[in-house]
Parts: structure tokens; C-alpha cells; sequence
């Protein structure tokens, strides 16, 4: 049976795939973090809905990438999970407009 994680790999070199997967990076990057903040907390989605005084379906929503979540909605997580929400934004080294 074929591995997702081999079929990403090969479908990396598809120009097309790269540039509409790197595009997605930013949201993958946030969905990621959000993961990795409940699993660091040892917490369930149930108990990081109810920290969070949500529904486990809207904790699922958040971690699937189906939503955008509101700055609000992160500070919550950050707390509930007992860290610290840091938001910050980085030059894009190709995209830096003149002065």
C-alpha cells in the first residue's frame, strides 16, 4: 500500500503541486502549532474545548484548517493551554517594497 507521505514526496517535484502546496504553508504552519500546543498540554480536544469553553467539533474545525481562527480565538488556545500567543510578521526577501 502506498504511503501519503511517498506520494507527497513525488508529487513535490510537480511544479504545479510545489507552488499550490508553498502556498499553503502559512496556514499549515499555524494548523501545526495549534496541534502541537494541545499535545505539549497532554490535552484531548474535549479538554481543550472545555478549557476553552468550546465544542470539541470547533476545537476539530480549528486543528483541521477548515477555519480561520480569530485572534480571540488564539488567545484562548494560548491560554488553555497554558502558553504564551506570539504574532509576528516577517519580511518576504523577494517581496520587500522599496522605500
Amino acid at each position: 500500500m502506498t504511503k501519503i507521505r511517498d506520494l507527497h514526496e513525488a508529487w513535490l517535484e510537480k511544479p504545479d503541486y510545489r507552488e499550490a502546496y508553498d502556498a499553503l504553508e502559512d496556514e499549515f504552519s499555524l494548523i501545526r502549532a495549534v496541534v502541537e500546543a494541545r499535545l505539549q498540554a497532554g490535552l484531548t480536544q474535549a479538554e481543550l474545548a472545555e478549557r476553552m469553553q468550546t465544542s470539541q467539533s470547533a476545537v476539530a474545525r480549528l486543528e483541521s484548517g477548515r477555519v480561520k481562527p480569530s485572534a480571540s480565538t488564539l488567545e484562548k488556545l494560548a491560554k488553555a493551554t497554558g502558553t504564551r500567543l506570539k504574532i509576528s510578521f516577517e519580511p518576504v526577501l523577494d517581496t520587500i517594497p522599496s522605500p
